[in-house]
């Protein structure tokens, strides 16, 4: 098998790198890709620096090593903040693409130039993310906000009632953005939110419902999904054919926690089949 034809690894806390994963199959639909979710250290954001880079580098081993992949996703924020610079010092040969909240998209897009960013604790109080935010700075201003517990809401609604879950992550998002200030179009309101982790995009339609409409909601999927391809292409690893291939078929994910809720937000967000979805090795 020649390299191009192996599966790009990606991986995060739990369901949240799925939204990267979406946005990833649709951007390289002759990829094969395998998932993984560490819903079993999960979640991340309120963990140590030292515990997410400890899991970060196990997960990395076990997919080059188990699956052969030849390029790594590290689809969550706290991740990324946390272990992306001794990934590339440990693998120089492995293509590596992280995830961090879009801070200059969201600087193209706002009128107002006051920009929401909601993320994990982990993500937000990361030297990485603070030297972002200092290299933007005069560009625009920045409202940041920690939403300790808003991550694991979501990772539970998949394993309660959709109007149960849906309640308690928009009384989590109505308490965090009202801290912020006003949202809106209007001279001193806030008119885009950046979404600092994988996780949120699966509450943007919370999000909209209790924003509204004015507001613009960025999150990072469609980024990264192109700097993959970018540095498939540079590498010549890119995978074609003369058709695209279903997701179905180019699609293993993999979780060392409940099986269940990872094959339920799979068919939810992803249209999977739980037939795709599989229990990890026990010892990553």
């Amino acid at each position: 098998m020649t390299l191009a034809a192996h599966p790009i690894g990606v991986f995060d806390s739990g369901i949240g790198g799925l939204s990267v994963l979406q946005a990833l199959q649709a951007a390289l639909p002759h990829e094969h890709f395998v998932y993984l979710a560490d819903n079993a250290h999960a979640p991340y954001g309120e963990k140590s620096d030292l515990y997410v880079r400890q899991r970060t580098h196990a997960i990395a081993e076990h997919l080059l090593q188990r699956h052969q992949i030849k390029a790594l996703v590290v689809a969550c924020n706290t991740a990324t903040a946390a272990a992306i610079h001794e990934l590339r010092t440990q693998y120089p040969h492995l293509p590596l693409i992280g995830v961090e909240p879009a801070l200059k998209p969201a600087i193209a897009l706002s009128r107002t130039h006051r920009i929401g960013v909601i993320g994990t604790r982990g993500t937000l109080g990361s030297d990485k993310f603070h030297r972002l935010l200092s290299s933007l700075e005069g560009q625009a201003e920045f409202i940041v906000q920690p939403c300790n517990g808003l991550a694991l809401a979501i990772e539970e609604s998949t394993h309660i009632s959709a109007s149960a879950s849906s309640e308690k992550i928009t009384a989590l998002l109505r308490g965090y953005t009202g801290q912020m200030g006003a949202f809106g179009h209007g001279p001193g309101q806030i008119d885009t939110l950046v979404l600092g982790c994988t996780h949120y995009v699966f509450a943007q339609n919370e999000l909209q419902t209790l924003l509204g409409t004015d507001v613009q909601l960025v999150s990072t999927g469609e980024p990264v999904a192109r700097q993959t391809r970018r540095l498939l292409e540079a590498a010549a690893q890119l995978r074609s054919g003369p058709a695209p291939i279903a997701a179905s078929a180019r699609m293993q994910l993999l979780t060392n926690g409940e099986l269940s809720g990872l094959q339920a937000a799979a068919q939810r967000w992803l249209h999977l089949p739980h037939a795709a979805c599989h229990k990890a090795d026990p010892h990553v």
